[in-house]
């Protein structure tokens, strides 16, 4: 007879199912339990990422750093319009429909684990970075938490100061940009303003023209396509302030 303690063989470990605990380990969310069978096929994209978070709380049930986790649709939408996605794109990169990311993004739905790994592997990030500094996070930070963007590849250097700020309603850079260089986006959603730190550069927005010396700034609607560039013999540097994040 053979013994009820012997050696059975062992499941090797399912990768997606690793993938959601490391996840949820990252933002400090309990583990997510295994689901197989029928009912697991059956669960939607959509699903509410709440029914797998611990509850607590008055009006949701939830914490309010749970609820806060949960309000996601602005950081999505901000990233998304960074890359130049629709809404109809994002949902193809990530096998949901338009209308769940329209209201994932108006806050009117949440998004399952799975869900949003899948939308911000779309996105070209990963869960740590979306939540990194968010509810609590650091308020200070220096040199050593900048990083330098490959995003604009036409001027020396466009470091990214605060980690995480594609979560945020602002992104601030510090741009330096020799003789010649110049950095140009197509018209999208937001604001810029920039303060020259050393040097002069010119401001194109739409048919407007500008140059700011060192100690002058420039404040403007990116609604119109704009540029902005050092055509003078010395290099400047300054520092860019966008809103919704778009570096």
């Amino acid at each position: 007879m053979q013994s009820f303690f012997a050696k059975q063989p062992v499941r090797p470990p399912d990768p997606l199912h690793t993938l959601r605990n490391r996840a949820a380990e990252s933002i400090g969310l309990t583990a997510v339990p295994v689901r197989s069978g029928p009912v697991a096929d059956s669960l939607s994209k959509g699903e509410a990422m709440a029914n797998e978070l611990p509850e607590k709380s008055s009006r949701t049930g939830m914490s309010r750093s749970v609820e806060s986790l949960l309000r996601v649709g602005a950081r999505i939408r901000g990233i998304r319009r960074s890359h130049g996605l629709t809404q109809e794109e994002l949902a193809h990169r990530s096998n949901l429909t338009k209308g769940f990311i329209s209201q994932l993004e108006r806050d009117l739905t949440s998004p399952s684990l799975e869900s949003l790994l899948e939308i911000l592997e779309a996105l070209d990030t990963d869960i740590v970075e979306f939540f990194q500094g968010f509810e609590g996070g650091r308020i200070a930070f220096g040199p050593v938490d900048s990083r330098n963007a490959t995003t604009y590849e036409e001027v020396s250097a466009f470091e990214l100061m605060v980690p995480g700020t594609a979560n945020r309603n602002m992104e601030p850079a510090l741009v330096t940009m020799e003789p010649g260089q110049s950095i140009y986006e197509d018209a999208h959603a937001g604001e810029e303003f920039g303060y020259v730190l050393k040097g002069k550069v010119q401001i194109t927005c739409g048919e407007r023209r500008a140059k700011a010396k060192r100690g002058e700034w420039f404040y403007f609607a990116s609604d119109r396509n704009h540029r902005v560039a050092n055509p003078y013999k010395k290099p400047a540097k300054l520092l860019w302030v966008s809103t919704p994040p778009s570096f």
